[in-house]
C-alpha cells in the first residue's frame, strides 16, 4: 500500500477593495499575516478563520477565505 502524496490545502484571502487575492499554505500562516500585516485583532482573525469571511463591526473591512483542494 502506497501513501498518497498530498500538498497543502491553499487557502485564498479576499479582501474588500483588492482584487488579487493573497494566498497562505496554512491557517496559521494565514492567521499570522492576519494580525501582523492587516492587523485584526486576535478575535477578528480567529472568528475569520472559523466562519470563512469578516467585516465590521469585528474588522474595518471585509475579508473571505476561499479553501482550494489540489
Amino acid at each position: 500500500m502506497t501513501a498518497e502524496r498530498r500538498g497543502p490545502d491553499w487557502l485564498d484571502l479576499r479582501v474588500e477593495g483588492d482584487p488579487h487575492p493573497r494566498r497562505f499554505d496554512s491557517p496559521g500562516t494565514l492567521r499570522g499575516y492576519l494580525v501582523r500585516v492587516e492587523r485584526l485583532s486576535a478575535e477578528a482573525a480567529d472568528l475569520l478563520l472559523e466562519a470563512g469571511e469578516v467585516g465590521p463591526p469585528h474588522a474595518r473591512r471585509g475579508y473571505r477565505i476561499e479553501r482550494l483542494r489540489p
